[in-house]
């Protein structure tokens, strides 16, 4: 098995974090990175980064990892693949610690696996509905989550597609978007792929209606769902034969649009059928005055720790832009887009 790097800043970690750590690193070899002050090179490794979230919802010996890491360049995880495990001593905490953690790495390079994470909430009732098909305690479903994460992470060894399918979704109009202007500014560098982009309009996808995981299942084996209708006709199918999904993210007010939020509920029925382990994803985000990273965050994680796809390095270009057309204004964004499509064109991997 290739090594392993396991960064743990945090001098207070608790027993569960602990017996978790165990597992990422049973009968593997493996460095344990705890000073800031002394961090390896940290390019082309197999990492997994150990949070323990507090009170206020945040790691600070990790962060000060992270101030440390940035002052050594953009490109310092570069070829790096990693995953994250999280504990809280509350029962909120995991996803905002983990999601910040995944946006800060992955803005130095680094690619994070699907299902990147393992959170363990301090009385680990977020494991209650693995439960609900695994007969076993709540702490063995999360310590076996830990080996199954180990072993995936060491395995992720993706291959570029050199013919990738690339779907791209969309929810607003054309003539007053800045959002698409920069996203057609990338794609005119992808000319040679086949890329097929699929607008969500007003009322077209109903949000999730929340069946149980049986009906869900049973809808998904049928390649089904409860509300049918263009979801169902085109948007999953699209989905699952696509080998990168790009979402196109205007921020209206530091929230996925809704119509693309109805989209990501309603991948569940998908889910239920397939893994998306080999799907990449990526993003346009465009704001008119700030919070695109916001919307990258929920982007990470909805798509990447919850749903399961890849998340490849440097997954989003993100821009300010308000007016009709200001996205032409912005020094060197022709140069930025032409960069993020080469990003594109490396990353959609399998």
């Amino acid at each position: 098995m290739k090594d392993l790097f396991v960064i743990v800043p945090s001098k207070n970690i608790s027993p569960i974090l602990s017996e978790m750590i165990s597992k990422v690193t049973y009968q593997t070899n493996y460095t344990i990175v705890q000073d800031s002050s002394h961090i390896p090179n940290l390019q082309n490794k197999k990492i997994i980064f150990v949070c323990e979230s507090t009170d206020i919802d945040c790691d600070f010996a990790m962060l000060e990892f992270f101030s440390k890491l940035y002052e050594k360049g953009h490109q310092c995880l570069l070829g790096s693949a990693a995953a994250v495990l999280v504990h809280s001593n509350t029962e909120h905490g995991t996803k905002r610690t983990s999601q910040d953690i995944i946006y800060l790495a992955n803005n130095l390079g680094c690619c994070f696996i699907g299902h990147s994470v393992v959170e363990a909430t301090s009385s680990l009732r977020n494991f209650l509905t693995w439960q609900k098909v695994i007969d076993i305690s709540l702490k063995e479903i999360c310590l076996n989550l830990c080996s199954k994460l180990r072993t995936r992470l060491l395995e992720h060894n993706p291959l570029t597609i050199n013919s990738p399918k690339i779907l791209v979704l969309y929810s607003n109009p054309h003539k007053t978007s800045n959002t698409l202007d920069l996203w057609h500014m990338t794609s005119e560098h992808l000319s040679s792929y086949e890329i097929r982009e699929l607008q969500i309009e007003n009322g077209e996808v109903l949000d999730c209606k929340g069946c149980s995981y049986k009906l869900c299942t049973h809808y998904g084996k049928h390649n089904k769902c409860f509300y049918g209708g263009v979801m169902v006709h085109d948007v999953l199918p699209a989905i699952e034969e696509s080998d990168a999904i790009i979402w196109l993210c205007p921020n209206y007010n530091d929230a996925i649009a809704s119509n693309l939020t109805a989209v990501i509920n309603r991948l569940t029925v998908l889910y239920r059928k397939i893994d998306f382990y080999d799907k990449s994803i990526f993003a346009v985000v465009v704001s008119g005055s700030s919070g695109s990273d916001s919307i990258s965050r929920q982007l990470i994680g909805a798509l990447n720790i919850n749903k399961g796809f890849r998340l490849p390095p440097y997954f989003s270009i993100m821009a300010i832009a308000n007016d009709p057309g200001e996205i032409f204004n912005i020094p060197q964004i022709h140069e930025l887009a032409k960069d993020f499509s080469e990003n594109i064109r490396k990353e959609i991997k399998a």
